[in-house]
């Protein structure tokens, strides 16, 4: 493996900044760390700012087993109309005078939206249908129906409220499983209230132990690109760590398993060094890989 700094594999926790995509920042990551081998772990919305996760070199497969991470957002919701988009940025389908909504009846609409709840994607979302993404569909002039399918919302908090008639908006802060549209909450709301609703801000705050506290602009990359975490540290931050011997560590990198520990769920099997190995789960008489960082071919 190259021993150069820039093409170790990691982990680079961006800032993104407003009015760029998921992949032109893949695209200024390829250019400042010097190869092809970069991705994302979860889109954000151009509009959106906050905590994108990115893979360097093998980092990237490490990305596959960060989707079912917990995420959290700041935002903007308001209510009062309803978009084509569900954001600020679409076509204004409805008004309604929403200045008389009580913190009540706002508070009880969040409450239902709170928990497992079904949740149907916006139809500018990257789910794919047929072979194709939904917001691809939509800019094609076809119609778009998403089913809807369970998420979670494990906080929905009201910080703020403004009202300047006819609008209300409210800063929120939720925490949710992967999958959970942000934009699909704020629609949802206003439909609930019968005022309408959209986005109109959005900044993703963290991906499962990822956070701002470790993100870095695109401006101070370019300045000094060094990854956020190596990918030792990435797999023993994101699960639980299971010590292993070097004989064990040596067995996991070619793929074999070893006896069942009675552990439950994904864990780093790292070396008293603190080398990650690879990620592990029990299952039947097993405790196999799900990953290997440092497989014995490299």
């Amino acid at each position: 493996m190259n021993s150069s700094p820039l093409s170790r594999p990691g982990l680079v926790i961006v800032d993104k900044p407003a009015g760029l995509t998921s992949h032109d920042v893949v695209g200024k990551l390829r250019r400042i760390f010097g190869t092809k081998k970069v991705g994302h772990a979860g889109t954000l919305d151009p509009m959106a700012t906050g905590v994108l996760v990115l893979g360097i070199e093998r980092g990237t497969k490490f990305l596959a087993h960060l989707v079912t991470t917990e995420k959290s957002y700041a935002a903007t919701i308001r209510l009062g109309a309803a978009t084509s988009t569900d954001d600020a940025e679409g076509e204004l389908l409805s008004t309604a005078d929403a200045s008389g909504l009580t913190d009540a009846a706002i508070a009880g609409a969040v409450a239902q939206l709170t928990g497992d709840i079904m949740q149907v994607p916006a139809s500018v979302s990257a789910i794919k249908l047929g072979g194709k993404r939904a917001h691809e569909l939509v800019r094609e002039g076809k119609e778009v129906a998403i089913p809807a399918r369970p998420v979670t919302v494990h906080r929905f908090d009201i910080l703020a409220r403004r009202t300047a008639q006819p609008w209300v908006d409210l800063d929120v802060e939720v925490d949710c499983s992967s999958g959970t549209y942000i934009r699909s909450l704020a629609r949802d709301l206003g439909a609930m209230l019968g005022t309408g609703g959209h986005l109109t801000a959005l900044r993703r705050t963290s991906v499962g132990a990822f956070g701002l506290d470790r993100a870095k602009t695109l401006e101070e990359l370019q300045e000094a690109p060094e990854l956020s975490m190596t990918l030792d540290e990435a797999l023993a931050a994101s699960f639980p760590v299971l010590k292993v011997t070097q004989a064990e560590a040596e067995a996991l990198a070619m793929g074999k398993w070893m006896e069942p520990r009675g552990l439950r769920g994904v864990h780093a099997a790292v070396t008293e060094e603190g080398l990650a190995v690879a990620l592990v789960k029990e299952k039947g008489k097993r405790l196999s890989t799900t990953f290997v960082a440092r497989p014995s071919t490299l």
